[in-house]
Order: C-alpha cells, then structure tokens, then sequence
C-alpha cells in the first residue's frame, strides 16, 4: 500500500498474504460436511474471505486518499466478517476450535492491519474532508449500488 500504511509488508507482500488467506478459507469450506446449515455459512465465509484479497488489490489501486480509506475499511469489514463465521462454526460445533484457530488468527490479524492502515490514512489528513466521510460510514448498500445490502458483493 501506498505511503508504507501496512509497515514492514510491501504492496506485493500483503496481495500474497491475503491471496493465501483466502486460499486456506477456501481448503476449510471445501472440507466441511455437507448440510443445510453448513452450506450457509460455507457460502458467506467463502464470500467474506475471498473478498479480502480482491478488495485488498482494490485497495492498492486507489484514486484517492478517500477511496483507499473506503476500500481499507471495506477489507477491513471482510476480514472481521471472516472472524464472525469462523467463530460460528466452532460455537456450534461444525469444527473444532483447534482447527481454525490459526484462521482465527489470521484474520483478527488482517482486521487489525486495516484498522491501522484506516487510522493512518485519516491522521494523515486531520484537516480534509475525508476524515468526516469515512466515520460516516462509506459502505455501500443497494440504495448505491451493493445489490445486497453488503460492504461488498458476492453474488448472494
């Protein structure tokens, strides 16, 4: 990302990073059982986590300050999204906390790094107004183009 925001990680670096966390989601929801209830949440957690690598690339082809503030959040929702079905399929028991711990880990990582990368990006600009667009809340909804409601789409 432009302007260092993601510290140590080059651009390249956290495409892979992402790219790889959603390749390792994809492995754990092709390996779940096959019902009713876990194609559910197999679909959502296939959607939210994919959706962290395109949106991340989105993010390092931004026009502006303000729309990589938009698309840094919007990974950021994706990643905490991630964390949500994940702890759901251990709660009710379809997985094994063992067996997603690292996930877990991986994406309350993830959610972190946008958090900062999002912080970084608004001190940065104090005094413009992308500081009060972004704490409005910039994601899209089918009013403006989303189509489900969603910080982002994927199909459903």
């Amino acid at each position: 990302m432009r302007g260092g925001l993601i510290g140590a990680m080059t651009e390249s670096e956290m495409k892979r990073r992402t790219m790889d966390f959603s390749i390792r989601l994809l492995q754990l929801v092709d390996d779940l059982p096959e019902t009713r209830t876990v194609r559910i949440i197999a679909n959502q957690l296939a959607c939210a986590g994919t959706s962290v690598a395109a949106n991340y690339r989105a993010v390092c082809r931004a026009k502006s300050r303000a729309d990589m503030v938009a698309k840094v959040t919007t990974v950021e929702e994706g990643a905490d999204e991630c964390s949500f079905w994940l702890e759901l399929l251990s709660d009710i028991g379809l997985m094994p906390a063992a067996k997603i711990s690292a996930l877990l880990s991986e994406a309350s990582e993830l959610t972190a790094i946008m958090v900062a990368s999002r912080r970084t990006l608004l001190f940065k600009n104090q005094n413009s107004k992308i500081r009060s667009a972004a704490t409005r809340g910039g994601s899209r909804t089918p009013e403006n183009g989303s189509g489900c409601g969603r910080p982002f789409s994927c199909g459903t």
